[in-house]
């Protein structure tokens, strides 16, 4: 059940960053610069992602501590033997999401800047071999 647990991490952990990705891409099409639309879409983007985080991990927390909830009979047990299968599932969501929430937060910011950096460092290059190539032979 762990698997499945992973797997289901994977649908918010990539929801999550293709939303920061399609609002740097489109700051960027504004003509906003690299650092300033990184700083812009952690700053517009920081909440919404931290909200579905949180209200997930709040959603199966009960779960994850062995809580069973009957309706019927209006009973709340611990550790109940039918919620023994679903707690290594909700286990691997609660501390899956919370640690990929934070990477989504710092490392997708910091790739897209180190991508940026390195088209600069590319473009830098490539104007230097231009110059270099249009310089007559030393004799």
């Amino acid at each position: 059940m762990t698997g499945i647990g992973v797997i289901a991490n994977a649908g918010v952990i990539v929801n999550n960053n293709i939303v920061l990705i399609d609002t740097y891409d489109r700051l960027r099409r504004e003509g906003v610069a690299a650092h300033e639309a990184i700083l812009e879409t952690c700053r517009e983007r920081a909440r919404p992602v931290v909200l579905t985080a949180v209200t997930a991990i709040l959603g199966v927390l009960p779960i994850a501590f062995g809580m069973n909830v009957e309706f019927l009979s209006r009973e709340i047990t611990i550790g109940a033997p039918a919620t023994q299968w679903w707690i290594n599932l909700s286990t691997a969501i609660v501390f899956g999401l919370g640690f990929a929430t934070l990477l989504t937060l710092i490392v997708t910011p910091a790739a897209l800047m180190a991508i940026e950096n390195m088209r600069t460092w590319r473009l830098r290059q490539f104007a230097r071999w231009r110059i270099w190539r249009g310089r007559p032979a030393a004799a």
